[in-house]
């Protein structure tokens, strides 16, 4: 995916995926990923690519990312080259007695005592960063998440995938919630990341918004409007523009033009590749279903980010168990007369309303996905809802050999 050579709606599709870098035996994560990198590489800008996988850091030391080297045709094939890749670090990771722990947070990480920032910085992001927002907060040093990047190849199909997206958005926890836990509490939501991802860039509130992402109809529009907002408000406590980039805008779902493409953001990483990828089965599908609806750029435009925002809050707070009670959204999915559905009901609707055509391989598994409910309900199911340690970290150990077995997690 490249502004010289895009790729049209769903012709292709690439996955990122964090995961976390702990000790085998305590599972307290270790800040050890450069050393890692470096024994594969070394990293060029920050990536060491093996064939059709790559390997990165996000911003913590001790977060690892996987993503596939490029766009690939199908998502089957990223599942296909993901697993085994992740089976294979881990190989790495065991001669520092370390591995890989799947899920969107650490269950009882403590930022302030234990984060590290990722040491080689030579753009100075990561310090940029750090300075602005003080990263030892959970929204940036305690989250991981899997990215689904769709192409579009013009003004046109950007309009509509991104407002197909923007509609959507708000029901995607239900899918992917794996956050129960923080520091060992547990508050209340399911998706805790996106409770700490919202607040993260709280001193410059423009950096992500209201996280649902606003209508915008063009490149120009979404440059000049949403863009060029983010980096006047940056400017004053970056003068050097360091992060002038449009990765910058931490929405929940972002334009990259620089690949062309929408980067949805908001998924929590699952157990094990094979629920990531049905996470991503699930959403590209429906998105694809609708993204062809020929009104679709007008129904967006008469969503406000700020209705959209707490059913995003809603379905964060419950995951799959929350209940939607607008009724104008649920009619803008097809259910009309309906005065209410809970967020995993209303995924079986769309995804029977699905047509073949639109289907992306592996529908089977995001069918399984919705029968187990979502992952932080599982969790929970295991724990119970005041664990200790022990039962934390036995819970722990097992989605750690769920990734390991590319294996779902059933408590």
């Amino acid at each position: 995916m490249t502004p010289e050579s895009p790729l049209g709606s769903f012709e292709g599709y690439g996955i990122e995926v964090e995961y976390m870098v702990v000790d085998q035996t305590t599972l307290d994560v270790m800040p050890i990923v450069h050393a890692v990198l470096e024994k594969l590489g070394p990293p060029i800008e920050g990536v060491v690519e093996r064939g059709p996988i790559a390997w990165s850091n996000e911003l913590a030391a001790h977060v690892l990312e996987i993503k596939t080297n490029g766009p690939v045709s199908d998502l089957q094939t990223a599942h296909d080259i993901i697993a085994p890749a992740v089976k294979q670090m881990n190989e790495v990771l065991g001669e520092y007695g370390a591995c890989l722990l799947p899920t969107g947070m650490h269950p009882w990480m403590q930022p302030d005592r234990e984060f590290e920032l990722y040491p080689v910085d030579d753009e100075g992001y990561y310090g940029t960063f750090d300075r602005i927002f003080d990263c030892r907060g959970h929204g940036w040093s305690n989250l991981q998440s899997m990215h689904v990047n769709l192409p579009f190849a013009d003004d046109g199909q950007f309009a509509a995938l991104h407002s197909a997206v923007r509609l959507l958005l708000p029901l995607l926890p239900a899918l992917s919630a794996s956050t129960p836990f923080q520091e060992a509490a547990t508050p209340g939501p399911v998706d805790q990341r996106l409770f700490v991802y919202r607040g993260n860039a709280a001193k410059v509130p423009s950096v992500s918004g209201l996280v649902v992402p606003e209508h915008v109809a063009t490149r120009r529009q979404y440059e000049s409007e949403l863009l060029q907002g983010v980096y006047d408000d940056l400017q004053p406590h970056d003068p050097q523009g360091l992060l002038r980039y449009e990765w910058v805008n931490a929405r929940g779902a972002i334009a990259r033009f620089d690949r062309m493409a929408i980067e949805i953001r908001v998924l929590d990483s699952q157990e094990c590749p094979r629920a990531d990828l049905a996470v991503a089965q699930a959403v590209a599908a429906v998105l694809r279903h609708r993204h062809s609806d020929p009104d679709i750029v007008q129904v967006s435009s008469r969503w406000h980010e700020r209705r959209l925002a707490p059913l995003l809050w809603t379905v964060a707070q419950r995951g799959d168990l929350a209940v939607i009670d607008d009724r104008e959204y649920l009619e803008l999915w097809g259910l009309s007369g309906q005065s209410s559905r809970t967020a995993g009901d209303l995924w079986h609707h769309l995804l029977e309303a699905v047509p073949s055509e639109c289907q992306t391989g592996g529908m089977a598994d995001a069918a399984a996905l919705l029968q187990r409910g979502c992952l932080a309900r599982r969790i929970l199911k295991a724990t119970g809802k005041a664990p200790n340690h022990d039962t934390l970290h036995a819970v722990y150990s097992t989605l750690r050999q769920c990734l390991a077995n590319d294996d779902w997690f059933t408590p």
